[in-house]
């Protein structure tokens, strides 16, 4: 049984972005492992991170983390892959990003969290001994994104990478911010379509991350809406070759 590694920065990335073709390939026999990697909890949050949870109407007695993993297994249930993982990273507001524009600006001098990142993203590749990668692009320019990119390019492994479009900062503007296009810029495109099946299995499991959606979208409906401007593709750039044969059906 071949299996897809996805590697998410956030409870919400994999599923956002590569939702149609986890789905596809768990339902074509694949093993699916979606791995989160900044989802540790963090008590007592102060400032900006703190906010971060407030602006979602939690209280801040609230474990936000522990509500969001618990999200994010809803989430693959919703896409019928594996049970998912969680690694024990915290997420920039807890690295010294102060603001919501600073999550979009350079990196900070003293966020060296690729250097961590690197050896456990190493070790969850030989653990999990996949068949394929899936990964960010860092479109949008959110810097835990950006650190996860860079720790991945830091293995010298073998495993081919399907580099996703990271959903939603595709359809918030008309050319979004892509701090690393240069790195992608010369890996052939791939693109894969779904099916209603394919994609009703998506917006049910990103409907999954309840926390977020009033937030981001507005509501269901919202998110409904901003998944519609995708048109049930997925879009990619692949580093190495594809396990043959490939059950996802290449977008005209």
């Amino acid at each position: 049984m071949p299996t897809a590694l996805a590697l998410s920065p956030h409870l919400d990335d994999a599923a956002f972005s590569a939702g149609g073709l986890l789905a596809t390939l768990a339902a074509s026999g694949w093993r699916v492992v979606m791995a989160t990697v900044f989802t540790q909890s963090v008590p007592d949050p102060q400032g900006f991170a703190l906010a971060c949870q407030l602006d979602k109407g939690l209280a801040p007695e609230v474990d936000y983390m522990a509500l969001r993993r618990a999200e994010d297994d809803g989430a693959a249930d919703a896409l019928g892959i594996a049970a998912p993982l969680h690694l024990p990273f915290r997420e920039a507001p807890h690295r010294g990003y102060a603001s919501a524009p600073e999550l979009f600006a350079d990196l900070r001098t003293e966020d060296g969290i690729d250097r961590d990142l690197a050896p456990a993203l190493g070790d969850l590749i030989a653990s999990e001994a996949p068949d394929l990668i899936l990964a960010p692009q860092a479109v949008g320019g959110h810097v835990d994104h950006v650190q996860v990119v860079r720790a991945l390019r830091t293995l010298a492994s073998a495993v081919p990478v399907l580099w996703w479009r990271d959903f939603p900062y595709t359809v918030r503007e008309a050319t979004p911010k892509e701090p690393l296009a240069a790195l992608f810029a010369d890996l052939p495109g791939r693109a894969f379509a779904f099916g209603p099946g394919g994609q009703d299995r998506k917006l049910a499991a990103c409907a999954a991350y309840a926390s977020q959606i009033g937030f981001q979208f507005g509501g269901v409906a919202g998110l409904a809406s901003r998944l519609a401007r995708e048109a049930g593709v997925e879009r990619f750039r692949l580093s190495g070759r594809l396990p043959e044969p490939f059950p996802a059906r290449d977008a005209p």
